[in-house]
């Protein structure tokens, strides 16, 4: 059981281990996007722990350590697992070690049949602001110790060096761009949509970040939204914490259509949707492959402020989406 002292580091490091003396019903992991310069190279690698409720008779808790991998350009996904004693992480900074693979704000060395070698971070990490009001990317949502699913952006951008070897051949990441998130609790939301780029062609230094999901809240639900966008050193925010507003969610089978409106004016976003590879996600009893996700869809971006000046508009690249669950459910919701 987590104690109140490390209930309120976490909230102050939202980048860090939340599962200290945790032992049931709950999941962590790091969602490490690497990217090459020209992006012909597009990789996920996400390490993490899960603890699952156990059987009735209490005795297979199905605990055990991850590195998932994913080709962002063909769409292949792995899973490794690992037993939970190989599993180490820092409670008050981004550090993380699953067997011989290692994670920090240095940068990764990987050790996994798909990639190996060590890349490193040649900027900081621009997390996404913590203040005792807003701890982090959920705003004051980020205080409340029953939501089901934490999420923070760790970095909305860094630059990468060094060489890794993809299957065997050796591939430069020297001059590339990485981007950093994770999620935490007790199990991924029933139904959500999630976006993020940070290879906006008009504006190299714009890093974007979307979602939006089904809330378990006081026993009912509410659809709950957040998105960054970071350009021209400024982070803009629509997020149901900031009382922004969603002017139109629509899904289909090939686009994701959103237009949000808030003090900090108005964004509109095109998806194109393509397939991808299956990730495994925690529920509550077991890790369980069900996230279809990409590296490769493109959005167009259009953000304008209240007076209807365009500020950005361009087509974010190689971008992250999914789209998971009864979306159908999701839309019928209310948001706060």
């Amino acid at each position: 059981m987590r104690t109140p002292a490390a209930w309120c580091r976490g909230v102050r490091h939202p980048e860090a281990f939340h599962g200290v003396g945790v032992t049931k019903e709950f999941f962590e992991g790091w969602y490490i996007k690497i990217v090459s310069a020209d992006l012909s190279q597009r990789w996920a690698v996400i390490p993490g722990i899960f603890r699952g409720l156990g059987s009735a008779s209490g005795t297979d808790t199905r605990d055990e350590a991850f590195v998932q991998v994913l080709d962002g350009i063909t769409g292949r996904a792995w899973y490794h697992r690992y037993d939970v004693s190989e599993f180490e992480a820092s409670d008050d900074h981004f550090e993380v070690r699953v067997g011989p693979n290692r994670f920090s704000a240095a940068g990764a060395h990987l050790e996994t049949p798909q990639l190996t070698g060590d890349i490193n971070f040649t900027t900081e990490l621009d997390p996404w602001p913590v203040t005792l009001s807003a701890p982090g990317a959920m705003g004051w949502y980020g205080h409340v110790p029953f939501m089901e699913c934490f999420h923070a952006v760790v970095s909305f951008g860094h630059g990468l060096d060094g060489t890794l070897e993809v299957e065997g051949t050796k591939q430069s990441f020297a001059g590339g761009r990485g981007y950093i998130e994770k999620d935490w609790g007790q199990a991924f939301p029933d139904a959500y949509i999630w976006l993020a780029s940070n290879h906006i062609d008009t504006a190299p230094d714009a890093s974007l970040i979307g979602s939006v999901a089904v809330i378990p809240w006081l026993g009912g639900a509410f659809r709950g939204f957040l998105f960054g966008l970071k350009h021209g050193g400024k982070l803009y925010r629509w997020s149901t914490y900031n009382r922004a507003r969603e002017v139109r969610l629509e899904v289909d089978d090939t686009h994701v259509r959103w237009s949000l409106t808030g003090k900090d004016g108005t964004l509109e976003l095109e998806a194109t949707r393509v397939r991808g590879g299956l990730l495994m996600a925690p529920q509550r009893h077991a890790m369980l492959e069900r996230v279809e996700e990409t590296l490769d869809a493109r959005v167009h971006v259009k953000h304008s402020d209240a007076q209807g000046r365009v500020l950005l508009e361009g087509t974010a690249l190689a971008t992250g989406l999914e789209v998971v669950g009864d979306i159908d459910r999701l839309k019928g919701l209310k948001t706060k």
